[in-house]
């Protein structure tokens, strides 16, 4: 009789890991070894308000580099300082405020209202913007925080653009001052100043971006965009295929309907003249 053919085991897929945790997110299981804690500890965090994670399209709990350094503190403080709950919210203090008094208002009711202008439920919007309902609602609540790239998104399903959350006065404005620059300011330590107002063929923005801070995920939409680097460092990838890194005096130009992601790998803030035509963004 033949000799019987040896069998090679079988080796069981990898689980995929979603895209964004290979892009600078982190998943719960990653986080938690990083931590040293379990995931449920980081579920009940969650729950109790201490942070407030991204999901990937509803499936995937997703932790930022800035997120991280927030649960690292929320774990000295409850291991060393042996702080309960209300203690740990008050050493974290409030959340971030822009660095100009009184800007930038809160976004979550901008978006709720860009959202009842297009008869628009959560759930359904969430689904076009590839985001939980839960998440979307939270943010419309100011109970999370929204990505750059999910305002790009949120705005394109609601037939608007990320400038219209400036709500910058109707009009044209030749001149625009410094002091009357219309703000957007993320959590996620991107910050948006409004260079321009007015234009109808292009929109100019003075972007700063924090260490370790950045787009958050991927966005295109229509138009051409043209950055200038006055300080720091850029990363910017392509159709998750080319990543240019971009140093103080670069300057760089892109079709935008290629799908685009940005973050500052540096120390020091980035910061960048951001100029789209047509005002798509």
């Amino acid at each position: 009789m033949p000799a019987k053919r040896a069998t090679q085991p079988t080796i069981p897929p990898r689980p995929r890991q979603p895209a964004a945790s290979r892009l600078g997110f982190l998943t719960v299981g990653q986080t938690a070894r990083i931590l040293g804690v379990s995931p449920s500890t980081l579920r009940l965090w969650e729950s109790v308000g201490l942070v407030a994670p991204v999901r990937s399209n509803g499936k995937y709990r997703l932790y930022s580099p800035e997120l991280l350094k927030v649960l690292k503190r929320i774990k000295y403080l409850r291991e060393v300082q042996r702080l309960n709950v209300p203690g740990i919210k008050r050493e974290l203090g409030p959340p971030r405020v822009s660095r100009v008094a009184g800007e930038p208002k809160p976004l979550g009711p901008k978006l709720q209202r860009l959202r009842a202008r297009t008869g628009l439920g959560v759930a359904d919007a969430a689904k076009r913007a590839g985001i939980s309902p839960g998440f979307l609602s939270s943010v419309e609540r100011g109970q999370a925080n929204a990505s750059v790239a999910t305002l790009q998104r949120l705005a394109t399903t609601y037939g608007a653009t990320v400038m219209d959350l400036f709500q910058a006065p109707k009009g044209k404005e030749r001149l625009v001052r410094p002091a009357d620059r219309r703000v957007l300011e993320m959590h996620s330590g991107v910050r948006m100043e409004m260079l321009s107002s007015g234009a109808t063929m292009l929109q100019s923005m003075l972007f700063r971006v924090a260490p370790l801070s950045g787009s958050d995920g991927s966005y295109s939409h229509q138009g051409e965009e043209f950055i200038h680097m006055m300080a720091g460092t850029l990363e910017v990838w392509l159709d998750e295929l080319e990543c240019f890194v971009l140093n103080e005096g670069d300057s760089f130009w892109f079709e935008s309907t290629l799908g685009h992601r940005w973050f500052n790998p540096g120390k020091t803030d980035a910061v960048l003249l951001w100029i789209n035509t047509p005002p798509t963004f």
